[in-house]
C-alpha cells in the first residue's frame, strides 16, 4: 500500500504536486498563526507578572531584563489571594456537582418520560439560560438579602445554580437521547430500578457528555464576576475574579500583581482542560448522534 501511494505521488504531474505542497504550507501557516494568536496573550501575561514595575511601563519587551517574583509575593502575602482561590474552588466545585446531579435527573425525565407540558418546560429552560445576567442581578440580590444569604458563598452558589442548571439540563438531554432505550429496558428486566438504570447504564454511557457539561459549568462559575460583584461585600468571601477586580484601587493599574493574579487564576482551568481534553472532544459530539 505504501509503495502504491509513493508511486502515485511520483506519477503526479509537477503542477499538481506543487499545488499540494503550497496548500499544505498554507494550512500550516494558518495553524501557526492561530496558535500564536492564542498563546501570545498568555505569554505576555506570564512575562509581565515577572517584570519590575519600572520595566512594565517602558517600551514593551518579549523577555524581562530582571526576573522578579515580587508581584506574586504582593499577591499572596499582602492581598491574601490564596483565600480568594479557595473561595472560587469551593463555589465552582459545589455548583458543578449540584448542577450536574440535578440536571441529570431533569434531563432524564424530559427524555424518557411523557407528560403534559414537557415541551413547554424545555423551552422555558432554554429561555431561562438565554436571559441576560444583567437583567436579573438586582432581583437576585434583593431575594438573597431577604433570605439572609447575601454576602455568603452559600448564596453565591445558589445564584450560580439558577444559570448553570438550565444549560446543563439542555445539553444533557442530547446526550441522554443518544443512549438506546432498549439498554435501560433490558437492565430493568434484569432487576434494576429506574434510578438504577439511570445511574448504572445511562450515566456511564453518557460520561463524555457529562464531563463536558461539568467542565463548562466549572468554567462559568470560576470566571463569573458580575453576580459576585453585586452579592459579595466582605473581603473574606471574595472569589478570584472579584479579588482581581479589587486590586484596581486608583488610576494607575498595578499591572504586575494583576498579571500575577491572572496567571494564578488561569492555572486551574488550564490544568482542567489539559487533563480532560479527551472527554471534551468526545462530549462535544456525543449529543449530536440523536439530538
Amino acid at each position: 500500500m505504501i509503495g502504491r501511494n509513493a508511486a502515485r505521488d511520483d506519477a503526479a504531474p509537477p503542477g499538481a504536486r506543487g499545488r499540494w505542497i503550497a496548500g499544505r504550507a498554507l494550512t500550516y501557516a494558518v495553524l501557526l498563526a492561530a496558535v500564536a494568536l492564542v498563546l501570545l496573550p498568555i505569554y505576555w501575561m506570564a512575562i509581565t507578572s515577572l517584570k519590575l514595575p519600572r520595566e512594565i511601563y517602558r517600551v514593551p519587551s518579549l523577555w524581562p531584563q530582571t526576573i522578579t517574583f515580587n508581584n506574586y509575593r504582593i499577591l499572596f502575602e499582602d492581598k491574601d489571594f490564596v483565600l480568594a482561590i479557595r473561595n472560587s474552588l469551593i463555589v465552582s466545585f459545589a455548583v458543578t456537582l449540584i448542577s450536574v446531579f440535578i440536571s441529570s435527573l431533569a434531563a432524564y425525565s424530559m427524555v424518557r418520560f411523557r407528560y403534559r407540558f414537557r415541551g413547554l418546560f424545555g423551552r422555558v429552560i432554554l429561555f431561562a439560560y438565554l436571559t441576560p445576567t444583567s437583567l436579573l442581578f438586582i432581583p437576585l440580590s434583593i431575594l438573597m438579602a431577604r433570605l439572609g444569604l447575601g454576602n455568603s458563598l452559600h448564596g453565591l452558589i445558589l445564584v450560580y445554580l439558577t444559570f448553570s442548571l438550565p444549560l446543563s439540563t439542555w445539553l444533557l438531554q442530547g446526550y441522554f437521547r443518544s443512549v438506546p432505550r432498549e439498554l435501560e429496558e433490558q437492565g430493568m428486566i434484569d432487576g434494576l430500578s429506574r434510578f438504577g438504570a439511570l445511574f448504572r447504564i445511562v450515566v456511564p454511557l453518557s460520561a463524555p457528555g457529562i464531563a463536558a457539561v461539568s467542565i463548562f459549568t466549572f468554567t462559568g462559575a470560576w470566571n463569573e464576576l458580575l453576580l459576585a460583584l453585586v452579592l459579595i461585600t466582605s473581603e473574606s468571601q471574595r472569589t478570584a475574579p472579584l479579588a482581581l477586580n479589587y486590586l484596581i484601587t486608583s488610576d494607575v493599574l498595578p499591572w504586575g500583581p494583576l498579571m500575577a493574579g491572572a496567571v494564578v487564576s488561569s492555572l486551574p482551568l488550564m490544568i482542567l482542560y489539559f487533563v480532560a481534553q479527551h472527554y471534551m472532544v468526545q462530549g462535544m459530539t456525543a449529543g449530536s448522534v440523536k439530538g
